[in-house]
């Protein structure tokens, strides 16, 4: 996924929209670990840190706009 420079350029929708596909990625990549099929289970951690990523600097945009 992108880097946190990267994220500073999006705005709140964009960075919503990207972090609800990967939360549907982090779900489809848990069935596969329940099911023993999961290849690459680091991939799970990267998503989740680029999720909180994504989070933060919505959190940040959000306080500049108020």
């Amino acid at each position: 996924m992108k880097k946190k420079v990267e994220f500073k350029d999006d705005s709140i929708a964009e960075l919503t929209a990207k972090s609800r596909d990967l939360k549907q990625e982090i779900f489809n990549l848990r069935l596969q670990q329940a099911s023993g099929q999961l290849e690459k289970p680091h991939r799970l951690r990267k998503l989740r840190k680029d999720v909180a990523r994504m989070e933060t600097q919505m959190s940040v945009l959000r306080n500049k706009n108020a």
